[in-house]
């Protein structure tokens, strides 16, 4: 039996209407992820237009908003067909604001997830902190089944002072918050694998920049949009390649991505 090769993107859109009239779709079409995971979509489902259906070989998947409308969502193209998929980790609280898509594939469990920022208030930064929890306790019921679990999206947080251009000045500014660092050091500690860093321990690159102060023009940026794999993934020799395409246009953040070979 042949071996299995899987082209995994991820991009934070910060609106699905607004990039579509950046060449979106010759962007994917480039890009040839065989799994395309998009965030912030800003969508109900009524608004979803000819040029959002299925296209290419591509069969689709979303999550809405239900408390708020132009906000948060998340969607997926994806040329094999999942065995499931679910929205949300089954707590209201969260399920509302459309942040989640669980895809049950045969080798692996991929999550799609736009994690909560936390700089509007200190309520938002509490929801952020106890969405992280309750996230990854949901992640490690399905671990402890035996599943192989791919998480990505925007984390909405830079791990180490290599992952964004002032480390200094954002120390007090939720992003870079101690205590938000100190939730992906334990997602580490739990077992799972930053397979950008992994791969790429010394490179300097990002993946979201401010629309404001020429940021992307003078790469002042976050590296805050990640794919984390649970360690049996690295040691089954699956992970060929992890990147992040910092020259691709559309949007505030760039898509990133990896290869697996199964």
């Amino acid at each position: 039996m042949g071996k299995k090769y899987v082209k995994i993107i991820s991009w934070n859109v910060n609106g699905l209407r607004a990039v579509l009239k950046k060449a979106f779709h010759g962007t994917v079409e480039t890009l040839d992820p065989d799994i395309l995971l998009l965030q912030e979509t800003k969508l109900q489902a009524h608004q979803r237009t000819k040029e959002m259906q299925p296209f290419m070989d591509y069969h689709d998947y979303w999550a809405y908003s239900t408390v708020k409308k132009g906000y948060s969502g998340v969607a997926a193209y994806t040329r094999p067909l999942p065995e499931s998929v679910k929205t949300g980790m089954g707590i209201p609280r969260y399920d509302t604001e459309g942040r989640i898509l669980e895809l049950d594939y045969e080798d692996f469990i991929l999550f799609n997830v736009y994690f909560p920022n936390g700089q509007m208030s200190d309520e938002r930064l509490q929801y952020k902190m106890d969405f992280y929890a309750d996230f990854f306790a949901h992640a490690q019921s399905l671990r402890d089944s035996g599943k192989s679990l791919i998480i990505t999206g925007d984390f909405n947080i830079a791990h180490n002072e290599i992952d964004l251009k002032n480390p200094g000045p954002n120390s007090k500014r939720s992003g870079f918050l101690p205590s938000e660092r100190k939730l992906i050091d334990d997602i580490i500690a739990h077992g799972y694998v930053d397979t950008f860093r992994f791969l790429h321990p010394d490179a300097v690159e990002y993946s979201w920049w401010s629309y404001r102060f020429n940021a992307r023009k003078n790469n002042a940026g976050w590296r805050i949009d990640y794919f984390f794999v649970t360690q049996d993934i690295i040691d089954k020799g699956w992970l060929k390649t992890a990147f992040i395409g910092g020259d691709v246009l559309g949007s505030d953040h760039c898509p990133v991505g990896i290869t697996l070979e199964m």
